[in-house]
């Protein structure tokens, strides 16, 4: 089956898919983005998705994008065209088509593209094993709440850890506090079983898998608190995970080549693992 795509009202074969050479989106990344799992064929935390882009929309001014019920409809027949079970929808959304100038144009109109893939569920072995991660310097720019396509210093540092043999890196601030990863939310758990990640301020993306984990951690009556903490804390930690849509909830083993704690996964973070599968078992 060949993939479909949806740009801008029109169902189309993936390879054929295109947008505008003066598309904002490409110019100036003016624009923004949702990644949202599919998991039995159904999406998963669909609205906490669309709440979050619709903040993302309001930041950046952006008007007259499709309204979430017509959305819903594009997500259901792009995972219905392309046989997704298992695996992702992209959403996209720009200001839209327009001579080059960096000011808003006085008449545009957004142009949406979404894309669907089919990709297993994260491979359990990263669950049971762990993973490995760097720090870097957080070179992002000051509104990193919003989800934005302007994703280069997250490339940078992807590659980065990749380079080095890591899963992911966490980026820290000019004051030695580690925000989020480049494509996950950071967490640790304290000596007294304390699982700590940091506010949701304009420093870090509210990761969706963040936000359904904290409701998990409350519900389940874990110790919580949102607040800062520095690399040292980190590898000081007695567990440490990171969380996001496509990764799920993985426990991080090694920071900066320091194994966390006896330098396995701990009982924490497996047990928070279990409780989110169960909730996207359940949201889908």
């Amino acid at each position: 089956m060949s993939r479909i795509a949806y740009v801008d009202g029109v169902y189309r074969p993936h390879r054929e898919a295109a947008v505008h050479i003066e598309d904002r989106g490409y110019q100036f990344a003016d624009g923004v983005y949702e990644v949202i799992a599919v998991r039995c064929g159904r999406l998963v935390d669909e609205q906490l998705h669309l709440v979050r882009l619709r903040r993302s929309l309001g930041e950046l001014r952006i008007e007259g994008a499709l309204a979430d019920a017509p959305l819903k409809v594009v997500f259901r027949e792009v995972i219905r065209r392309n046989g997704i079970v298992e695996g992702i929808v992209y959403l996209q959304i720009t200001r839209g088509a327009a001579p080059r100038d960096h000011g808003f144009p006085k008449s545009v109109r957004p142009v949406t593209v979404v894309t669907g893939r089919r990709a297993r569920p994260p491979d359990p072995k990263l669950g049971r094993d762990g993973v490995k991660i760097i720090t870097i310097p957080d070179i992002r720019w000051q509104r990193c709440d919003i989800k934005s396509v302007a994703l280069l210093p997250n490339v940078l540092g992807k590659q980065q850890a990749r380079e080095q043999g890591a899963y992911e890196a966490w980026q820290v601030d000019a004051e030695g506090r580690i925000t989020e990863g480049t494509s996950t939310n950071a967490w640790i758990v304290t000596g007294d079983k304390l699982v700590v990640t940091r506010a949701a301020d304009h420093a870090i993306l509210n990761g969706v898998t963040r936000q359904a984990l904290i409701e998990i951690i409350r519900r389940e009556g874990f110790g919580f608190a949102e607040r800062a903490f520095t690399v040292a804390e980190a590898k000081a930690a007695r567990e440490a995970f990171l969380t996001s849509t496509t990764a799920d909830v993985l426990p991080v083993v090694e920071i900066d080549g320091q194994p966390i704690a006896n330098g396995v996964p701990g009982s924490l973070s497996e047990k928070l693992r279990g409780a989110y599968r169960a909730h996207v078992t359940e949201s889908a």
